[in-house]
């Protein structure tokens, strides 16, 4: 736990600067960042678990992954992602061919499933940082994801009693998961109380709310679908890179899945103008 609290301490500063200090002066920055958060999370999927060992295939994963935030933050259009996929497929296939069928189509299949969605769902933070209001808007699917585990934990840890998912991961409540979903509403409205009387911002506290209950909700599936693969593949975590929590993946599993969710919602409900 301590260990937790400390890794928290010091990134979550870290990252309010980069968003906040180092972004408006240079834009590209949160992509690189996106971008690297990518290929590691894509390269900790691939080799962690030991599905893929095969270096090429890795390769071209990982780049792929990286690519795909400088693709969304540059308005790549249809043309260019058709090269960018169609590049990678007929290498993979050629990869596949020159192994003489130690490489599957099961574990092509994940490869390409892995280095597609990661990227594009993390590269929501992109395309929210692009958006007009964008230094109010950045820190949701932060905010959302994080304040959901954080008071998962913490209510889980207090008050847990009945499993939510044993097999998947037998830590996890059902009295957690409801104060993940009370944590993550309420700072999503200490969050829009603070857009208004500080920054003058006005807010929708309704919709602040359901991003708060929805951006939980898909939090935790986040969790429960990677610990999922953890689990087939019976290991602990995905890296070791953040002491206490583990790898990229076992830290933004959530961000990955409420991200996207938070960039719909700001697109068709926006709750703050």
């Amino acid at each position: 736990m301590t260990k937790r609290i400390l890794v928290a301490v010091v990134c979550v500063p870290l990252l309010l600067v980069l968003l906040y200090v180092v972004s408006p002066v240079w834009p590209l920055s949160v992509t690189i960042f996106i971008a690297a958060l990518s290929a590691l999370a894509v390269h900790e999927s691939l080799w962690s678990t030991g599905f893929v060992k095969n270096a090429r295939i890795s390769g071209l994963s990982l780049t792929l992954a990286a690519l795909t935030p400088f693709w969304v933050h540059f308005n790549g259009n249809s043309s260019t992602a058709l090269f960018g996929i169609y590049i990678y497929v007929v290498l993979l296939f050629a990869e596949a061919i020159r192994s003489r069928q130690t490489v599957t189509m099961e574990k092509m299949g994940g490869a390409f499933f892995l280095a597609i969605m990661i990227p594009f769902f993390l590269s929501s933070i992109v395309r929210i940082r692009q958006m007009e209001l964008w230094p109010y808007l950045i820190l949701m699917p932060f905010a959302a994801a994080f304040l959901s585990d954080a008071f998962a934990l913490f209510a889980g840890m207090l008050f847990g009693k009945h499993k939510l998912a044993p097999v998947l991961s037998p830590k996890k409540t059902v009295e957690g998961a409801v104060g993940g979903l009370c944590g993550a509403v309420v700072g999503m409205l200490v969050y829009g109380l603070a857009l208004e009387l500080i920054w003058d911002r006005s807010v929708s506290y309704p919709l602040l709310m359901l991003y708060g209950g929805l951006g939980s909700v898909v939090s935790q599936l986040g969790d429960l679908s990677f610990s999922y693969i953890k689990r087939e593949y019976g290991i602990k975590d995905f890296g070791n890179i953040f002491p206490g929590h583990g790898g990229v993946l076992d830290r933004f599993d959530s961000v990955i899945f409420c991200a996207p969710l938070i960039e719909l919602l700001l697109r068709c409900l926006p709750a703050v103008s």
